[in-house]
């Protein structure tokens, strides 16, 4: 009987390690992909029957060459970086006050509120780029970063307060009532309390606001025209195909130089990320 007991373990065991690895080779082959894509020669691209998963030849920089000197991809990573930046400071500043209000100060109307900021958060960009287009251009921010620095918090901080909230809810309140009996006014609990229990959730906030700057695609399109000013998920795709012409080496090389870090500190903080999502706890 002990012995049927150990073998059904090891049996889940092993069910729980090959589904494991089968999610692990799943995720870990468009990486995979993209890295000998990359590498390939140009011929060996087009020659799956040979060398469908494999170099067919010796591996090659020529694409990874032609993206750096042939494509402002370095100014477009600099682009999208700076971008991003501002667009994370943003949404953190408006976002993290907002969300704690509607989760504190509120009673029960700061749920129901907090539900219509998600919904704006819903509306399709291919509803809003027109009227924004016409605020973009009465600023004289067309063909610039600040354009898409101007728009992207109105879809970021709808989410991210959304997201607060229940982290900010979490807390009991008994832990701000007893720092205000210490002294504390609400404004030094929630920056001296708050903000360090909720690292989780403004970390998820962070991370959150980058990934849409960097996949971000119909308004940085719309509101930027000139090479120079592009981010890189709308550089790649437009200079990188032409016409009916891919450059496939340099397609795969940028996307991977552009997701591969992203990838990774997913990886690396990915505890605090799954925290962000599911409320977190209260240490």
């Amino acid at each position: 009987m002990i012995g049927g007991l150990r073998a059904r373990r090891r049996a889940r065991a092993a069910v729980r390690w090959a589904t494991l690895a089968t999610f692990a080779v799943a995720l870990a082959f468009p990486f995979y992909w993209m890295l000998i894509t990359a590498f390939k020669r140009t011929g060996d691209l087009y020659d799956l029957k040979n060398s469908p998963f494999l170099f067919h030849e010796a591996p090659t920089l020529e694409h990874v060459r032609f993206l750096f000197r042939e494509t402002l991809f370095l100014r477009w990573l600099g682009n999208t970086g700076l971008a991003g930046l501002a667009v994370v400071a943003i949404t953190l500043l408006f976002a993290t006050p907002a969300a704690y209000a509607l989760a504190r100060l509120t009673g029960r109307w700061g749920e129901r509120i907090g539900i219509g900021v998600f919904l704006t958060y819903l509306v399709p960009p291919t509803l809003l780029f027109i009227p924004l287009s016409r605020i973009v251009a009465r600023l004289g921010l067309q063909d610039s970063l600040g354009s898409i620095i101007l728009v992207y918090p109105s879809f970021t901080i709808p989410f991210s307060i959304w997201l607060l909230m229940g982290f900010f809810k979490s807390i009991p309140r008994e832990l701000e009532d007893a720092a205000m009996v210490d002294g504390l006014s609400r404004f030094q609990t929630f920056v001296q309390l708050v903000i360090p229990i909720s690292l989780s959730g403004i970390l998820t906030v962070v991370i959150f606001s980058f990934t849409l700057v960097m996949q971000e695609f119909v308004y940085a399109l719309t509101f930027i025209s000139s090479a120079s000013h592009q981010t890189v998920g709308v550089g790649v795709p437009i200079y990188l195909v032409r016409g009916d012409v891919y450059y496939w080496g340099s397609l795969m090389a940028a996307c991977l130089i552009s997701s591969l870090p992203i990838a990774i500190l997913y990886n690396v903080f990915l505890d605090r990320f799954i925290a962000g999502f599911t409320v977190g706890s209260v240490k």
